[in-house]
């Protein structure tokens, strides 16, 4: 039986607490104040830094998303990017061997990591086989998912109780209804830093959706603190038109910026947080900030998963794992190639020596 200790809110800001043991985790999420992380989001984004779409780089970024036209670079050496982002699969041991002794905490996107990305974005269900993966990760470790979709969304797709979930890129957090035996701070919501942000996304939505009956094949997602412009469905040769509708409503709105993922351009409010300022909220909110004895393992698929990637990498803790069949650009340590390996992976890490520290 997994051993719990709590922490209060106090605990979570302010204290470091006592090492934990490695596999163990506290089973209490300590709700940090809603206006702490609205403080530490106060700023407008930086643009050059984040990936900011401007108004002139708006289709070829639309093209960019698409596997035919991203190619990485012009003759990428397949072999030389995996020497660099190697199979954390086929380098099982070497992760393990960097984890031991310290305690792991998951993080995992979802969209294109636990379900593969399909033409219908409300088609995106996980097989219960790679469910029943998540949720024995979440037995061993803490384990969040931290999604671009809304967080009731994504919680209606992978029905975990136990786990966090992290919604809108970050900017909805929530701890488990559920962990174990333990009785969690039940549907205690811990971080909205966009929270003002509401009614003008909302106008927004409405407006776009308006704007795209003209455009076949494309749709407007709401995730509540940001919207997803789907264009997968989108004959090539409407692109342009969609991109000048969506340029011209978000002209109105100098409070919100686009960003692109895999065939879909999210608009979302220009303020400092992202999947990286998620993952180290959480990672304070467990108690772990400045700890050297925690091992996070971030596994995403998406461009935004790149901003959790470079936290990693300036922390000099944990891993990134990119999932992609494609070499990209990416401050990803390793490489997985589609959901099936995810869930090897995952398998593998609930079947290995530390979870029996």
């Amino acid at each position: 039986m997994t051993n719990h200790a709590a922490f209060t809110a106090e605990d979570a800001v302010t204290a470091v607490p006592p090492p934990a043991q490695a596999s163990r985790h506290f089973s209490s999420f300590p709700p940090r104040r809603a206006r702490d992380c609205r403080k530490a989001a106060l700023g407008r984004m930086d643009f050059a830094a984040s990936g900011v779409l401007r108004a002139g780089s708006l289709v070829d970024s639309m093209k960019a998303s698409s596997p035919r036209h991203a190619k990485f670079a012009a003759g990428a050496d397949q072999e030389d990017w995996m020497e660099k982002h190697p199979s954390a699969l086929e380098r099982f041991e070497a992760v393990m061997a960097a984890a031991k002794g310290k305690q792991i905490v998951m993080f995992l996107d979802y969209d294109g990591t636990l379900s593969p990305i399909v033409e219908d974005p409300d088609s995106a269900v996980m097989t219960e086989d790679m469910r029943d993966a998540v949720r024995s990760v979440a037995q061993h470790f803490p384990t969040a998912i931290v999604s671009g979709r809304g967080r009731d969304k994504v919680f209606n797709f992978v029905k975990l109780e136990e786990l966090y979930y992290a919604g809108s890129h970050g900017m909805d957090i929530k701890g488990p209804t559920t962990v174990s035996n333990h009785k969690a701070k039940a549907d205690e919501v811990l971080c909205q830093p966009a929270i003002e942000f509401l009614p003008v996304v909302q106008e927004v939505y409405d407006t776009l959706t308006a704007k795209m009956e003209s455009i076949p094949g494309a749709m407007v997602e709401n995730n509540k603190f940001c919207l997803s412009v789907h264009f997968r469905c989108v004959d090539e040769k409407e692109w342009d038109a969609l991109g000048e509708e969506v340029r011209s409503v978000m002209e109105g709105y100098p409070d919100l910026c686009l960003t692109k993922g895999r065939k879909v351009l999210e608009i979302r409010p220009s303020i400092k947080w992202d999947k990286g300022n998620a993952l180290e909220f959480l990672l304070e909110s467990l108690g772990y900030a400045g700890r050297g004895d925690v091992f996070p393992i971030y596994i995403g698929d998406d461009r935004t998963d790149e901003d959790a990637f470079k936290v990693l990498r300036s922390m000099g803790q944990g891993i990134g794992i990119l999932v992609t069949k494609f070499p990209k650009e990416t401050t990803a340590s390793y490489s997985l190639r589609e959901p099936a390996e995810v869930k090897n992976f995952l398998r593998k890490l609930v079947k290995s020596d530390v979870t029996k520290g």
